[in-house]
């Protein structure tokens, strides 16, 4: 079975509250992840027809702060799947409501795994992509899915050797101040 992206594809719009706020008074970072994570698992579920499971986050960068007062939306569609995995992009808009000033505060992606009801990963529905823009977002997906492989195998291989990087920490600030130098 094949479903296409508009039919996942999930909005959801909320002002944000004095009690939504940090310290500072900007819309607390971890509340923003919560209602991210609330939108993913919808369009998951919504393409999957079962119930989901966050698996990873990829790339939460806060690009602008969201103030008290705001009309945040969050657009959320399926931008890949796997066998038993999907990846949601998710975008994050907030708007001056008396302005009607639009920022965008954050993109990201959040890797969702369908589960059956034994909750063992199950097979989703595949894709049916209907534009350039549906076809650049799973090739840029599939692209970080691999990054992200080549990464652990690098870093997670027992042939790892920290003579390898020592060169390269040089530029960074930080000491290496080990009892001995281990590979």
């Amino acid at each position: 079975m094949y479903k296409t992206i508009d039919s996942s594809r999930i909005s959801i719009s909320e002002l944000m509250l004095p009690s939504h706020s940090n310290f500072s008074g900007k819309i607390h970072g971890g509340y923003i992840l919560n209602l991210m994570d609330q939108i993913a698992f919808a369009c998951a579920s919504k393409h999957s027809g079962v119930y989901c499971v966050t698996a990873s986050v990829d790339t939460v960068d806060f690009i602008n702060p969201i103030e008290v007062g705001e009309l945040v939306t969050m657009k959320a569609s399926v931008n890949y799947v796997g066998r038993t995995s999907m990846v949601i992009g998710i975008r994050v808009e907030s708007e001056h409501i008396q302005t009607g000033e639009v920022k965008h505060c954050n993109s990201s992606y959040f890797t969702m795994v369908a589960k059956d009801e034994t909750g063992r990963p199950t097979e989703v529905p595949g894709l049916i992509l209907n534009d350039k823009v549906e076809v650049k977002r799973f090739l840029k997906a599939l692209k970080r899915i691999k990054t992200k492989r080549q990464r652990k195998a690098e870093f997670d291989d027992t042939s790892f050797s920290l003579k390898n990087y020592l060169k390269e920490l040089e530029a960074y600030r930080v000491k290496i101040e080990l009892p001995e130098h281990r590979d």
